[in-house]
């Protein structure tokens, strides 16, 4: 009792005033230079008792403390809880009382310890034995965080109404008294930024227009508003939609808001987005400010000189890029692109927008088949390691258009309707018996759709979650085909982080944006980095391998950074619907997507519209728009910068026949001697010499530039197809397909093949020629 009575006389009660100072947080960038202070603008006016609606009063009374008028300030059984929650190292509630939170929220500390519970105790019992209700419910309305930066009741009904408090209608009040329990969760506008999956606009609204009807009601029932007046009460009073800091203008608000988005899902100290709003925080962020100027500069080019909306209205409105790129070694957001302006594009097009990345989903399959195998036709849909047989990049499969697709078993397989899959390859080509390697290069579906089906779709989709992807609803169904060919629709953010995961032979880092946060000189938060293996490195170099080739001599070209190694993928989606280009380089991985979406969320009914003649081009794919700006912006933001190499890519797995493709042998051997094991990473290394052009060919090079490549596949071709009694002759090409410019279509280009000469009816070459 002496010790209680001790306390009870040293502690002080809430100063209003004080509390509601406005503070600024500041953000930095990586190099800890200042990028900007907001939140101080925040308008945190002070106002009577008397300025207060009565309505407002009932409306949070009915909500949160009916019995406010007669109780003593303190709710026994919520601090009992809190303290239990805190005593098994969980989080503590708010108190249960107006006057708790009153003391609470007018706190400048914002640790939560059984020390400051203990104090808020004895602050809570002076406060309801000193200050009259008046003071408390008054002091209360003024402190509480209402969202959008808004503290107190004034700066709410300016901000959600733009009108003084006292001018407030009982509905008006209502609402925001709902407020009150959480703005992330009860702003119609929304807070996906901070929560993409609950805080959507549409969720929001119908969280805000049940408890809105709920409080009313309650207030009847409290004998604080008749039903005559409840009835007028029909159409909730839906606020004005937020306002934009002029400060937070060009790329700025989507960092800020990016990087407090991973604050406040990351920390572990109980920092809620009410609190961040109070300021006070040093934010340090792994921006790096100069890579995010050069890739908002390589957007710009293309917004400037080939998207012109009054002189293509149908074709050019609308177009939205998104870019990301991150270090594969640690997982740090280096630079985003999320749109335009953040004052006047609200969506950040570096996070989930909805554009399916097609093709650029390819390396997930070959990692894959890699990893888990190919099933045996003969055994169940389920099988062990035992069962499989591990997949080499050289292994040989049907890319021909309109594949009829077939279950691992060799059954064909049909929908829930019966009908069969027919696959088409882009530009509807066919390409023969070719490698996966090659399937890569030209950007064929069919192989990879089939082998997405002998590995298993399920498996799929964990390499894909494994290299950093998300099990969210962006992620599409795995249960059919196409899964494997990119219908789902994760940001650029995951998509540069996964393919990151292939640079960084395996280990997975996830995307993060906020080193630490320091909230008036102490330390809040901290990143930690997690090392986690996604898969063994000789498959993820092989995977990287099988980039650099498409990059070298296929559909990526476009992308080519003289004097680096570069691996990357194209990819483009039905209808001309969204284009991406992922690529990276030992020390940066960056994703690049193009789409065209209405950006006002308030037009029902949105959806993707096609590219076809957008920026003057037939057709958009991978190769064109965002590669050309994956190859700007990284060429800019690596000067200067060491220049590396891919680790030397060792054997792995097996040479297999899938899709059609005949077998030269009735049973399967190793194409040479493959490891399945794991080995350490290879570090890496100085640039090495490229081969020289005029160096023999082996028949089967698809990488060899020999200029009689041409004639050599083709005549390979057709002795394959005379010696294996003609069956499908796997032929030779005419050279790799290398697009002639960035205005053409890459995803679809290929080069002649060869005549082949055989005896029998072999399909031919790789791209095109002839068999025997």
């Amino acid at each position: 009792m002496g010790v209680a009575g001790l306390a009870y006389a040293m502690v002080g009660t809430p100063k209003v005033k004080d509390a509601a100072k406005a503070e600024n947080n500041v953000y930095y960038w990586a190099n800890g230079k200042q990028m900007i202070a907001t939140g101080g603008e925040t308008n945190r006016q002070i106002i009577d008792y008397s300025q207060i609606p009565a309505a407002m009063r009932n409306a949070v009374i009915s909500a949160e403390n009916k019995s406010f008028d007669t109780d003593s300030g303190i709710d026994p059984m919520g601090i009992a809880r809190a303290f239990y929650n805190m005593a098994k190292g969980g989080q503590t509630q708010g108190g249960s009382t107006i006057t708790q939170q009153y003391v609470k929220n007018s706190r400048l500390s914002q640790e939560q310890t059984l020390s400051r519970k203990f104090e808020e105790l004895f602050i809570t019992i002076k406060v309801g034995k000193t200050e009259s209700k008046r003071t408390i419910m008054a002091g209360y309305l003024n402190i509480s965080y209402y969202g959008r930066g808004a503290s107190g009741i004034q700066a709410a009904a300016r901000t959600y109404y733009d009108k003084d408090a006292r001018d407030l209608d009982p509905s008006e009040c209502a609402f925001l008294a709902t407020l009150l329990k959480g703005a992330t969760y009860y702003d119609p506008a929304g807070a996906p930024e901070i929560d993409p999956e609950q805080a959507t606009a549409a969720k929001n609204l119908d969280r805000a227009k049940k408890r809105w009807s709920w409080i009313l009601n309650e207030e009847v029932k409290d004998g604080r508003m008749t039903q005559k007046e409840r009835d007028k009460y029909t159409e909730f009073p839906m606020p004005k939609p937020p306002k934009q800091n002029a400060q937070l203008g060009g790329q700025i608000g989507y960092l800020v808001d990016l990087a407090k988005a991973n604050f406040l899902n990351s920390n572990t100290r109980g920092v809620t987005a009410e609190k961040l709003a109070q300021g006070g925080y040093e934010i340090h962020t792994t921006f790096d400010e100069r890579k995010v100027k050069k890739l908002n500069a390589a957007v710009k080019k293309v917004y400037d000189t080939k998207i012109d909306p009054k002189a293509r209205p149908t074709k050019d409105t609308h177009v939205q890029f998104g870019g990301a790129s991150v270090n594969p070694a640690t997982g740090a957001i280096a630079a985003i692109y999320g749109g335009q302006d953040a004052t006047t594009h609200y969506t950040n097009n570096a996070d989930t927008t909805g554009a399916q990345v097609g093709s650029t989903f390819k390396p997930f399959v070959l990692a894959a088949a890699m990893e888990y195998g190919k099933r045996d036709p003969s055994g169940p849909p389920e099988q062990d390691a035992s069962q499989r047989t591990k997949v080499s990049p050289k292994s040989i499969y049907n890319a021909d258009d309109k594949l009829k697709i077939k279950k691992y078993n060799g059954e064909v397989w049909t929908d829930e309707n019966g009908k069969e899959w027919l696959q088409a390859n882009d530009g509807h080509k066919s390409e023969g018996n070719i490698t996966l390697r090659e399937a890569m290069q030209v950007s064929a579906n069919s192989p990879y759709v089939q082998l997405g089906m002998d590995v298993g779709t399920d498996k799929v989709k964990d390499v894909a979650i494994a290299a950093g992807l998300r099990d969210d609803k962006y992620m599409a169904d795995a249960t059919v085909p196409s899964f494997s060919i990119g219908t789902s629709q994760p940001s650029a953010i995951r998509m540069a982080g996964a393919y990151g995961t292939f640079a960084n032979s395996g280990m997975q880092h996830d995307p993060y944006s906020v080193e630490e946060v320091k909230h008036r000189g102490e330390v809040v938060y901290q990143h930690k980095k997690v090392n986690k293996r996604a898969f063994d490195n000789i498959i993820a170099d092989n995977v990287t391998d099988v980039l650099k080739n498409v990059v070298e001599h296929g559909t990526g070209t476009p992308a080519k950074l003289p004097g680096r190694d570069v691996a990357g993928k194209t990819g483009t989606t039905d209808d001309n619907k969204s284009a991406w280009f992922v690529g990276y380089t030992p020390q940066l991985s960056t994703a690049i997507s193009m789409y065209r979406l209405d950006d006002n969320e308030k037009h029902k009914n949105r959806e993707f519209e096609k590219m076809y003649g957008t920026g003057g081009e037939q057709t958009i794919h991978g190769a064109s728009f965002p590669a050309q700006i994956w190859h700007d912006y990284m060429a800019d933001a690596l000067k200067g910068e060491d220049v590396l190499t891919f680790p030397k890519p060792e054997p792995w797995g097996e040479t297999l026949y899938g899709g059609g493709a005949p077998s030269p042998k009735p049973t399967i051997e190793p194409s040479e001697t493959a490891s399945t094991t794991p080995s350490t990473t290879p570090s890496k290394t100085p640039s090495s010499p490229t081969p020289n052009p005029s160096d023999s060919c082996r028949p089967w090079d698809r990488n060899c530039q020999n200029s009689s490549g041409g004639n050599n596949g083709g005549n390979n071709g057709g002795n394959n197809g005379g010696d294996t009694g003609g069956n499908s002759a796997i032929g030779g090409g005419g050279g790799s397909p290398t697009p002639t410019d960035g205005t053409t279509s890459p995803d679809t280009s290929s080069g002649g093949g060869g005549n082949g000469h055989g005896n029998g009816n072999g399909t031919g070459g790789f791209f095109g020629g002839p068999g025997g």
